[in-house]
């Protein structure tokens, strides 16, 4: 009963994600926003009866080469019956100026994406999108089909892979895209293969 609304708002479809392009994040999934929101208006009603949120804090942060951050704290409630959730906190945050290749890039949309960010943290911990960011391996992107390993299950083997060929563990740590053949294997530290 205590996961039930983890198991229901864990696994967003399909269509509500897509490939980050570029970045430090690059090949991992984006979550539409849209479908967070509408995920928690199934369950609790619409925002501001059944679930709502407060800004509590917007500031800005000086970056290098003249870049600007914004950042915004949110606090969510959600509805259970007639009793309001204690507030669940979520920070996020955007460039208002970046340095881009031509220059500085100004964005007037920043706040609204902080917000967005502040809201997806907040809902994290309700479970919102948990196959997402919980995978089997770092390096392994969100899929469907493979979905998250919850800790009772995870192996040994997928914990540490094995080399095939000198059978020595490989460590997480080290099992980096650079260390892959050609197939998608982890390279052995130890004999290469």
């Amino acid at each position: 009963m205590a996961l039930d609304l983890w198991n229901k708002l864990r696994t967003p479809p399909k269509e509500a994600l897509s490939e980050i392009q570029a970045g430090r994040l690059k090949g991992k999934s984006d979550i539409n926003p849209t479908w967070r929101y509408q995920a928690l208006t199934d369950i609790f009603g619409p925002c501001g009866f059944g679930w709502k949120f407060a800004i509590t804090r917007q500031w800005t942060e000086q970056g290098q080469d003249g870049q600007l951050m914004c950042f915004v704290n949110v606090d969510l409630f959600v509805k259970d019956g007639d009793k309001w959730s204690d507030p669940i906190p979520g920070t996020g945050g955007d460039f208002l100026v970046k340095k881009e290749r031509d220059g500085l890039y100004h964005n007037d949309e920043a706040y609204a994406m902080a917000l967005t960010d502040a809201l997806g943290k907040a809902m994290k911990p309700l479970g919102m999108a948990a196959d997402v960011y919980w995978s089997r391996a770092p390096e392994t992107k969100y899929s469907r089909e493979s979905g998250p390993v919850p800790p009772a299950q995870a192996t040994k083997s997928e914990a540490e892979p094995v080399c095939e060929k000198c059978g020595k563990a490989i460590p997480k740590a080290r099992a980096t895209i650079s260390q892959r053949n050609n197939d998608g294997k982890i390279l052995c530290t130890t004999c290469g293969k």
